[in-house]
C-alpha cells in the first residue's frame, strides 16, 4: 500500500516536470505508473493547473505539446518554427569559407610554362608579324616579309598586299591571288605565318600578384592568370573574368566551363589589354559523399539540384541529400531522397550534404579455412552465425569446430583504440614529473627513454579483430553477423607453437599429457628476459588465457612475455598490463 500523503506529495513534485514543453505524453504514463486513485488524480490535475497559473501571472495557459520534429515524414530534420522561448530553431551550418573553392588546384597545372607559338588557325594577322613567302615557276621568290604599320606585306614585283586581320588560310589565298594576277600561268605559291609580335597584358582584380605580364596574342587567359599567381582562393571569382580593351569588354570567361567540359574563351590579345578577375559571387557549400567537396560559385543567385549533382560528382551509393539554408521566412532544413532533390532550388549560402543513407538489405560474409563451397556469401542483414554454419559443409575429420572464430573490423578498431588509450595513460602517468635530486633526474630520463621506445613499438602493432564465439563445452555463440565479417573455420592442427621469450621458438607436435612447462623446457627454457609469470596460451578460436588456467590442446600457441626492464614496480606493472593487452589483440609477445 502506498501512503496517501506520500502519493499526494509525489503528484505535486511531478507537476512542475509536466509543465515543460514536449512533456504532455508523459502525463498518462506517470499517473498509471504511480497507481494514483481518482481522487489523487483530481488533486494532481488541480496542482498542475495552479502551478501553470502561477507561472503565467494568474492567467491559465495552454502548453504547446506539438512535436518539434515531424518524424513520420522524409524530412528528418527539425521543423522550422519559433520555439517556446521565442527563438527560431536554426540548424547548424558548415563554415563555407573553410572549404576550398571549386577550381582551387587549377593553377597547379603549369600553364605559365609554355608560351603559345601564335600559329593557331584563328589567329588574326597584325602589324609586326612575319610572313614567309616562296614562289617558283614563272617567278622565283624566297623571303620573309614583315607586316608593316598599314597592315600590308610588300611582295617584290607585285606590290603591297593588305593582310591585316586575316587568318593563315586567308593569307595564303590572298597572296596567291595577288601573284597569279601578275603571273597567271606556271607559278606555285607557298606562304607561312612565321612569327608574331609579343604583347604585354595587365592582370588585375582578385589575383595573387597583379601586374603586367608578357606573352603572345594567342596565349590563353589561363597563361596570364597563372603568371599572376592564380586567382585569390578566398576572394576571387572563377566565373566572372573580363578581358578589357580600350574601356570595353571584348571577352568574358567562365572557368567552370573549362573545368567541367574543357571549353574556354580564346580571345586574341593585343598589347595593353587588361584581364580583370572580379570578386567572388554568391556560393554554396557541397559536402558529404561527393568526389568534389568544395565551395561552388553561382552564376546568378540560385541553381537546381540537378546542377549541383553535376558539379559535385557523387560517390556511388548516395541516397539522400540534406539541404540547409536561410529563406525569407526563416532558416530551413530539408532532407530529400536523391531523386527528389534534382528538382529543388538551391540558393546562395546554402549547404548541401550528400549521404549514403540507404541501408543495404544484404551483407557479405567471407569464409576461411576448412570448408566446401564458395568463400563469400551474400546474406540477409539479420543473418546469424548458427544458421550460417548450418549451411556450410566441412570435412568432418579435418575441421576443428571448437576453434571457429570471427575476424571483425569493428573489433579490431576497438582493440586499437583501447591500446592507444593505455599507451596515452602510460605516458601521462610517468612522463613530466619534476625530479627532486640529480640522481632521481637520471632515473627519470632513463624511464622516459624506455617508455618512448615501448610506446613507439606498441603503437605499430595491428590488432587482428578476432571475436571469440566459442563457449567452452557449450558450443558456439549464435551472434548476429556483420557486413565484412570473416568466419574462420580452421583445419585440425597437430602442433603446438612456442613464441616470445623462449630460447628456441618453434612448433612441436602436440603430445597429450604434456604441460606448458614441459613444452617450454623442450624449447630450451626461458631467455634471461622472460617473465616466467607472464605465460599465456592462445587458442585458435581467439581466446587468450593465463597458462595456469589453460588446458592445452592441439593447435595452441604458448606465448612467453618479456619482463619489463625497469626496477620501478608501478611502471613495470603498467608495461606488463599493456604487454598482455598486445598479446590478446595480436597473439604476439612484443619484443622489448
Amino acid at each position: 500500500m502506498i501512503n496517501r500523503d506520500t502519493s499526494t506529495l509525489s503528484a505535486l513534485l511531478v507537476a512542475g516536470l509536466l509543465l515543460l514543453p514536449g512533456s504532455a505524453n508523459a502525463q498518462s504514463f506517470l499517473q498509471s505508473s504511480m497507481g494514483l486513485s481518482e481522487q489523487e488524480q483530481s488533486q494532481f490535475r488541480q496542482s498542475q493547473s495552479a502551478s501553470a497559473q502561477a507561472q503565467s501571472g494568474g492567467q491559465s495557459s495552454n502548453v504547446d505539446a506539438s512535436p518539434r520534429a515531424n518524424w513520420q515524414s522524409t524530412n528528418y530534420g527539425p521543423v522550422v518554427k519559433p520555439n517556446n522561448y521565442g527563438m527560431e530553431a536554426k540548424p547548424p551550418k558548415a563554415e563555407m569559407d573553410k572549404l576550398e573553392p571549386f577550381g582551387a588546384n587549377l593553377f597547379e597545372g603549369g600553364f605559365r610554362g609554355t608560351m603559345a607559338d601564335g600559329l593557331n588557325a584563328s589567329y588574326k594577322i597584325k602589324p609586326g608579324d612575319q610572313v614567309t613567302l616562296r614562289a617558283w615557276g614563272a617567278v622565283e621568290l624566297d623571303q620573309t616579309i614583315p607586316v608593316d604599320a598599314q597592315g600590308n606585306v610588300y611582295i617584290p614585283s607585285i606590290g603591297p598586299v593588305q593582310v591585316q586581320g586575316m587568318n593563315s588560310q586567308q593569307l595564303d589565298a590572298t597572296v596567291r591571288s595577288a601573284i597569279q594576277n601578275v603571273y597567271p600561268q606556271d607559278v606555285q605559291v607557298y606562304t607561312n605565318l612565321q612569327g608574331v609580335q609579343p604583347v604585354g597584358v595587365f592582370v588585375t582584380g582578385y589575383v595573387e600578384s597583379p601586374g603586367r605580364y608578357a606573352g603572345t596574342p594567342s596565349d590563353s587567359v589561363l597563361y596570364f592568370l597563372d603568371q599572376a599567381g592564380g586567382i585569390d582562393k578566398d576572394l576571387g571569382s572563377y566565373r566572372q573574368i573580363r578581358v578589357e580593351r580600350d574601356g570595353r569588354t571584348v571577352a568574358s570567361v567562365d572557368l567552370y566551363d573549362f573545368l567541367l567540359d574543357g571549353d574556354i574563351q580564346r580571345p586574341q590579345f593585343k598589347d595593353g589589354d587588361t584581364i580583370v578577375v572580379e570578386e567572388r559571387g554568391p556560393a554554396i557549400a557541397v559536402t558529404g559523399d561527393v568526389k568534389r567537396e568544395y565551395r561552388y560559385e553561382l552564376q546568378g543567385s540560385q541553381l537546381s539540384g540537378a546542377d549541383v549533382q553535376r558539379l559535385a560528382r557523387l560517390n556511388s551509393g548516395v541516397s539522400h541529400v540534406l539541404l540547409r539554408g536561410d529563406r525569407s521566412d526563416g532558416p530551413m532544413a530539408e532532407y530529400f531522397p536523391l531523386d527528389e532533390f534534382a528538382s529543388q532550388t538551391v540558393q546562395s549560402g546554402d549547404e548541401v550534404l550528400f549521404s549514403s543513407d540507404q541501408r543495404a538489405e544484404t551483407i557479405v560474409v567471407e569464409v576461411e579455412g576448412s570448408f566446401y563451397g564458395p568463400s563469400r556469401y551474400a546474406l540477409p542483414r539479420n543473418a546469424r552465425l548458427g544458421e550460417f554454419l548450418d549451411a556450410i559443409g566441412v570435412p568432418k575429420e579435418m575441421t576443428s569446430v571448437q576453434d571457429i572464430s570471427i575476424l571483425r573490423e569493428s573489433v579490431a578498431k576497438q582493440q586499437e583504440e583501447a591500446l592507444d588509450k593505455s599507451l596515452q595513460r602510460l605516458q601521462t602517468t610517468y612522463l613530466g614529473y619534476p625530479a627532486r635530486t640529480a640522481e632521481e633526474g637520471k632515473i627519470q630520463v632513463q624511464q622516459a627513454e624506455l617508455i618512448e621506445r615501448f610506446v613507439q613499438k606498441a603503437s605499430k602493432v595491428e590488432p587482428t579483430g578476432q571475436l571469440v564465439v566459442a563457449r567452452g563445452n557449450s558450443g558456439i555463440a549464435d551472434v548476429r553477423l556483420q557486413d565484412g565479417d570473416v568466419v574462420k573455420i580452421p583445419e585440425t592442427n597437430d602442433a603446438v607453437l612456442l613464441s616470445g621469450e623462449v630460447t628456441m621458438p618453434q612448433a612441436v607436435v602436440y603430445t597429450p599429457g604434456m604441460s606448458v612447462e614441459d613444452y617450454i623446457e623442450q624449447a630450451g627454457g626461458f631467455t634471461p628476459r622472460a617473465n616466467d609469470d607472464g605465460i599465456l596460451v592462445a587458442h585458435r578460436n581467439g581466446a587468450v588465457i593465463p597458462a595456469d588456467d589453460a588446458k592445452l590442446r592441439a593447435g595452441d600457441e604458448i606465448i612467453v612475455l618479456p619482463r619489463a626492464p625497469t626496477s620501478n614496480l608501478e611502471l613495470a606493472k603498467s608495461i606488463t598490463q599493456i604487454l598482455y593487452q598486445v598479446a590478446v589483440a595480436t597473439k604476439v609477445a612484443l619484443d622489448l
